[in-house]
């Protein structure tokens, strides 16, 4: 081999090299904007979670504020229901007359007079049946 070919394999070698280097810089700066999108993205994802995650706490708050809300509704009609023993009464032959109880069993059972145990079963009667309560004519 003489000089001029070994300067040829020198240049060619270089020219190579140089070629390879451009293509390591192209490739660099194709990453590097590649890792500013997704940067980008993940900021955009966190925040869209941060929105949500403040959302879900805000209604969790809400949800607790009516149920407590609710508890305390529930805890006055039981002591509104637990004042008067007539009401109590009237609420057990309700039950009663739900679970399919006669008129007898009414009197029985909860301390009710005959027309009033009467008069609840021709309601439940009309309420669960459809059926219309018959007319007066005056």
């Amino acid at each position: 081999m003489d000089l001029s070919a070994n300067n040829l394999i020198v240049l060619l070698f270089s020219l190579v090299s140089l070629a390879t280097l451009a293509l390591c810089v192209v490739l660099m700066l194709r990453l590097r904007r590649q890792e500013r999108r997704q940067q980008a993205l993940i900021n955009v994802l966190r925040n869209e979670i941060r929105a949500m995650t403040n959302g879900s706490i805000g209604m969790g708050k809400r949800l607790l504020a009516i149920e407590h809300l609710l508890n305390i509704t529930v805890e006055k009609q039981q002591e509104l229901e637990n004042r008067d023993p007539g009401v109590l009464a009237y609420n057990q032959a309700a039950k009663l007359m739900e679970m399919g109880a006669d008129v007898d069993d009414l009197v029985r059972s909860c301390g009710i007079g005959r027309p009033e145990a009467e008069l609840m079963a021709l309601l439940h009667r009309e309420l669960h049946t459809g059926e219309a309560l018959p007319q007066q004519r005056h």
